[in-house]
């Protein structure tokens, strides 16, 4: 599968740099593994699986991917948990033909960290990071605000492809206020 690069028609407003983001500037921009950063403010981690099935990935996700819009992927969604105070809700879209090779088991990690696995193996690569402000009626917005005592005016949130062996995996991360609090 070829994916296609960001440009203004695929990117849906997502941006290269992260403007205005403030608090969220240093969490969006690295480009380490988040799981490596947030156990390491962290007394006790843990990924929340709260999601994974075979469905249709959001418009701007499949076209990025080049896939149809009618594809059906593997999509993620995760709590990242740090200390027990929901820190980030990632997204992950894996295409049935990545998973494949040694991503073979990446539709089954359960509660396991898929950024663990992702930063392990060397020969991954990942594209330049994108990032949003979303506001209150985009999909991922609504999705991670249900997991807030306080729903706030919008969320920052960042998105790479990783790539091995011609396999594509579209993370997305979504960055809730306590993180700011780290």
């Amino acid at each position: 599968m070829k994916i296609k690069p960001h440009n203004i028609k695929l990117r849906s407003n997502w941006l290269k740099k992260p403007v205005q983001a403030f608090a969220y500037r240093d969490w969006l921009v690295d480009e380490r593994s988040l799981t490596a950063r947030l156990q390491s403010f962290s007394t006790h981690f843990r990924v929340q699986a709260i999601a994974q099935q075979n469905t249709k990935p959001i418009a701007d996700e499949a076209a990025l991917l080049n896939c149809k819009q009618s594809t059906i992927a593997n999509v993620r969604d995760v709590l990242l948990i740090g200390d027990e105070q929901v820190l980030v809700y990632a997204h992950s879209v894996l295409p049935h033909e990545s998973l494949r090779g040694e991503w073979v088991k990446l539709g089954q990690l359960g509660n396991q960290p898929l950024g663990a696995t992702l930063f392990a193996n060397p020969r991954v690569k990942r594209s330049p990071l994108y990032y949003k402000k979303l506001a209150k009626h985009h999909k991922l917005y609504q999705k991670a605000a249900h997991y807030l005592p306080e729903v706030p005016a919008y969320l920052w949130a960042r998105r790479s492809i990783f790539s091995l062996n011609g396999a594509h995996i579209l993370v997305t991360e979504v960055f809730l206020p306590s993180v700011c609090e780290r």
